[in-house]
C-alpha cells in the first residue's frame, strides 16, 4: 500500500512506515478497507501539517520530538478547516495509534504527544422509524420499481435489516450457500466476530419471493442478493430505493437503511426485550453502545438493571 503525497511529499522512510502501519492494522486488527482508507487520510493530513509546521517533511526519527503544542496546533488547524469535533476525535485517535506503533518500533518516548486529549462531542442518538413507518416504507419499496424481481429484492434486504438488525454490509455479504436460512443466521460482523441472529418467518418469505423472481441462478459461492447485471448488490441501490420511498411517504431524511437496524433494536426493547440480548443480536462489543443505539438514558438503564438483577 503506497501513501499518496500531500502538499509536502512524504520522506521515503515515513511513506514506508505509514504503509507498513496500515498493513499491520489491516492484517492484525481486521480493519475494513473503508477504515484503512480513512486512517490513511488521517495520517496524511497530520504528516502534511507537521511538514508545513516545521518546514521540513517529518520522518520516523523526528516524531520523537513531538510535543503537546504540535498536537494542539494540528487540532487547531483541522478545526480552522471546518473539521467537526467528532471527525477530529477520530482523526486524532488514528494519529495516536500510529504514534504508539512508531514508539514501539523506534523506541521513542512519545508520552508528551500521546497525552493530548481528543475534543469532547455529543454522541447523536439514532432516530429509528416507528413500526408503522417501517412497514409503510417496505410497502412503498415493493411498489417502487418497474421490475418485479428488483422490487422483491429490495424488500427482502430491508426486511432483514429491520427484522434481524443486520448491518447493510452484512445483509449484502450473504451468499447462496447461506440459503435456505435456518432458524438463525450465522453473521460475521465487525472484527470478524460471529453472532447468531434469528430469522423471522416474514424474512424467510421475503427472501424466498425474491429468489423465485430473480433471473440469476442461485450459486453457493455467489452473492445471494444480485445487482441488475448479476454482480453483488451494492448498498447505494438499497439507499436509493429507500430514499424514493421516504420522499413519497414524507418521512424524514434520517429514514435510511441503517435506521431500520436502529428500529429493530428499539422495537425489541419497547416490546420488553432484554438489553444484553439486544446487544448480542446487534453484535455490539459494548453494552454502552447498545444503550446509545436504542436511545436509553442512564435512568432507564438503571431501571432495566434493577429489574433484571437477581438481587434487584
Amino acid at each position: 500500500m503506497t501513501a499518496a503525497a500531500g502538499p509536502l511529499a512524504l520522506a521515503p522512510a515515513m511513506a514506508d512506515a505509514l504503509a507498513r502501519w496500515l498493513e499491520v492494522e489491516a492484517a492484525t486488527r481486521d480493519r475494513s478497507a473503508h477504515t484503512i482508507t480513512a486512517y490513511q487520510a488521517d495520517l496524511l493530513a497530520f504528516l502534511s501539517f507537521l511538514g508545513h509546521h516545521h518546514g521540513t517533511p517529518a520522518t520516523p526519527k523526528s516524531l520523537a520530538g513531538l510535543r503537546q503544542s504540535d498536537m494542539r496546533g494540528f487540532a487547531a488547524s483541522e478545526r480552522a478547516r471546518g473539521l467537526g469535533a467528532r471527525s477530529l476525535a477520530r482523526r486524532q485517535s488514528a494519529v495516536r495509534s500510529f504514534l504508539r506503533w512508531i514508539s514501539d518500533r523506534e523506541g521513542h518516548d512519545m508520552s508528551a504527544a500521546l497525552a493530548t486529549r481528543s475534543p469532547k462531542y455529543a454522541r447523536s442518538l439514532p432516530r429509528p422509524l416507528t413500526p408503522d413507518q417501517a412497514q409503510d416504507a417496505l410497502d412503498m419499496v415493493a411498489l417502487g420499481h418497474d421490475t418485479p424481481w428488483v422490487a422483491a429484492r429490495d424488500v427482502a434486504v430491508m426486511t432483514l435489516l429491520w427484522g434481524c438488525g443486520l448491518r447493510i454490509s452484512e445483509a449484502l455479504g450473504l451468499n447462496g450457500a447461506d440459503w435456505p436460512f435456518r432458524e438463525a443466521l450465522t453473521i460475521t460482523g465487525k472484527g470478524g466476530k460471529q453472532r447468531q441472529v434469528p430469522v423471522l418467518p416474514v424474512g424467510q418469505a421475503a427472501v424466498a419471493e425474491y429468489l423465485r423472481l430473480c433471473p440469476w441462478p442461485l450459486a453457493a459461492d455467489q452473492a445471494l442478493f444480485r445487482g441488475v447485471r448479476g454482480g453483488r448488490l451494492r448498498p447505494d441501490a438499497i439507499e436509493t430505493a429507500l430514499r424514493r420511498a421516504r420522499q413519497s411517504l414524507g418521512l424524514p431524511p434520517t429514514a435510511t437503511p441503517h435506521a431500520l437496524r436502529h428500529s429493530f433494536a428499539t422495537h425489541l426493547l419497547a416490546a420488553g426485550g432484554d438489553l444484553r440480548t439486544i446487544q448480542e443480536l446487534l453484535g455490539h462489543a459494548s453494552l454502552s453502545t447498545t444503550q446509545v443505539y436504542t436511545g436509553i438514558d442512564d435512568a432507564h438503564l438503571m431501571a432495566v438493571y434493577r429489574t433484571a438483577h437477581p438481587r434487584g
